[in-house]
């Protein structure tokens, strides 16, 4: 029987400039990975992966409680509904229609994928990040994520 909320979300968080849209800096950046294994032990968790161009896209990890995964996950009926992530107003492409909310069984897995561009407001710097988040509803192994998820949702669009 799974305990109330008994998950675990892996956000990864990718985030480069300009400099890395093109040459051997884009080939760094499209190297790194959007899962990644999980502490030992871990439950109810959010583990949270930042790469950063500036870090030459070396993964930064830490462990967090569930309390602010960026998404809404809620229990209803035996299933985890998990709502599309946040989306800051400042983000583009503008997002109007999102997808529905997905529902998955115990022991299944989510990957929703979301890029976003950013306009500096001192510059007019261009930014950008891409947000994986993988999403397991039941009890964790370190390797849960590195398999084939249940369900995917790419909401990913061309950046400009």
């Amino acid at each position: 029987m799974i305990e109330p909320m008994d998950a675990v979300v892996q956000r990864v968080r990718t985030s480069w400039t300009k400099k890395s849209r093109g040459g051997p800096d884009a080939a760094l950046r499209n190297a790194a990975p959007t899962v990644f294994s999980l502490p030992p032990g871990l439950s109810s968790a959010l583990h949270e992966v930042a790469m950063r161009e500036s870090d030459s896209f070396e993964p930064r990890m830490q462990v967090r409680d569930l309390s602010a995964p960026g998404t809404i996950l809620r229990e209803v009926d035996g299933v985890l509904r998990v709502d599309p992530p946040a989306i800051s107003t400042f983000a583009m492409p503008r997002r109007n229609r999102r997808p529905p909310a997905v529902r998955l069984a115990p022991g299944q897995w989510l990957q929703w994928q979301i890029n976003h561009r950013f306009v500096g407001r001192c510059d007019g710097a261009w930014s950008y990040q891409l947000e994986t988040f993988n999403i397991l509803y039941g009890s964790a192994t370190p390797d849960v994520f590195l398999g084939t998820p249940t369900r995917c949702v790419d909401e990913r669009r061309a950046l400009r």
